[in-house]
């Protein structure tokens, strides 16, 4: 008998479907695409870099969403919503930040330098850990997610700050690549590349996304129990 608890089988479908799409975004990077002239193969981390970032993107995005939903119904599906989207959100920008360095090392000679765009992106990430502890906090005070949704709405103002930087200031990152103008461009087997390994990333951040939102309901309705336990503990005590 299958517990009304366990993840449905779609789910576990779209796990394997993930796999398949990982594996392919791995073959797409690393041997389809034809290796850049200038950087080298140290270029082929810019399938994960740049998809990673365009995933983290979609987190913070349905996080705002979310969170203003929560604000204005007080739902806590809403309040589930957006911490789930943050969390995966945070760990999609953690890959983010780390592929950085590893690709601007060999490349500019230094692992990191305080231009527009590598801010912008560091301040982006601090400000959604910063809303997933304000969130912890509040976790047990249904009045207080109020605040947290009210942060991630403002956190969410730096996210196109990060995507305009390289348009608005001079920075050392390198300028748009897709739809940036007469200038910019990319082999289409590398265009290709990149989409195979955002789809991946996108597949996985549905399957760890619906995998956080179960967990959070379920905190959610353990801690209602719980509470509803301790008042009936109250009044047989009283």
């Amino acid at each position: 008998m299958r517990s009304e608890r366990a993840l449905p089988r779609w789910w576990f479908g779209l796990v394997g479907i993930t796999a398949v799409a990982l594996i392919l975004g791995v073959l797409h990077a690393l041997w389809f695409a034809p290796t850049e002239r200038t950087m080298g193969t140290v270029q082929r981390i810019f399938y994960y870099h740049v998809s990673s970032a365009w995933t983290a993107f979609v987190a913070f995005f349905i996080n705002f969403l979310a969170c203003a939903a929560y604000l204005k119904a007080r739902h806590p599906k809403w309040d589930a919503v957006a911490v789930s989207a943050a969390e995966v959100g945070v760990v999609f920008g953690t890959v983010n930040l780390i592929t950085g360095p590893i690709w601007a090392k060999p490349v500019w000679g230094i692992w990191w330098t305080w231009d527009a765009r590598l801010t912008s992106t560091l301040v982006m990430w601090l400000l959604y850990v910063s809303y997933l502890l304000l969130r912890q906090f509040a976790a047990e005070q249904p009045s207080q997610r109020v605040w947290a949704a009210a942060f991630g709405i403002f956190a969410f103002v730096d996210v196109p700050i990060v995507y305009l930087s390289i348009r608005l200031w001079r920075t050392q990152h390198p300028g748009p690549v897709i739809a940036g103008g007469e200038q910019s461009g990319i082999d289409p087997r590398m265009f290709l590349a990149l989409h195979v390994c955002f789809l991946a990333f996108l597949l996985l951040f549905v399957v760890l996304f619906y995998w956080r939102y179960r967990l959070e309901r379920q905190r959610a309705e353990l801690a209602e129990l719980r509470a509803r336990l301790h008042r009936l503990h109250l009044e047989r005590s009283a």
